[in-house]
């Protein structure tokens, strides 16, 4: 496996958090992280959706990743809820491939087992094994967080597919 950079996304409509790694076999390098805030009560709708899309292009644009790995939307009892963070995960996915970038999705349920061994593991367990994971000074927030345990999932995926076959999970498993 050659180096690849992955940018990873963990969508929301008010905090949309990212964080970009270079992978390189079992090697992971910490570029940067932030999050994308459309908390403005001003902002409409398709504002803050467009927000979204411009930001995360921005940032595909200055650093240049390969891949773009996602949360997939967790559908819970509020339906509304459950669009609204399907749609930034649309935008956030659109700029992805606008840019080109091939994209992978992941359950949180994935993401927490490959990163923490559990996958029900509270935020604050996903937040230190990432700082500890990417040797970072101090723990990043959740939003920045949950994006850079996206992109360890990924590289974690990749090494495990190195020869790009289909992959099947069940129950968080890789099978």
């Amino acid at each position: 496996m050659t180096s690849t950079r992955v940018i990873g996304i963990d969508p929301g409509l008010r905090i949309t958090g990212y964080g970009i790694v270079d992978c390189e076999n079992k090697k992971t390098t910490y570029i940067t992280s932030g999050v994308i805030k459309t908390t403005s009560e001003k902002l409409s709708y398709p504002e803050r959706l467009k927000i979204i899309f411009d930001e995360v292009s921005e940032i595909v644009s200055k650093h240049q990743p390969n891949q773009m790995c996602i949360e997939k939307t967790f559908v819970n009892m509020n339906a509304n809820s459950s669009l609204a963070l399907g749609q930034a995960r649309g935008v956030a996915m659109a700029a992805g491939i606008q840019h080109q970038l091939q994209i992978y999705e992941y359950t949180a349920l994935q993401i927490k087992k490959s990163v923490v061994g559990n996958g029900h593991a509270e935020k604050i367990q996903v937040q230190s094994m990432v700082q500890k994971l990417l040797n970072l000074p101090e723990v990043l927030g959740p939003d920045s967080s949950d994006a850079l345990a996206c992109v360890l999932c990924h590289n974690q995926v990749m090494q495990i597919n190195q020869d790009n076959s289909p992959i099947n999970f069940k129950g968080g498993r890789i099978l």
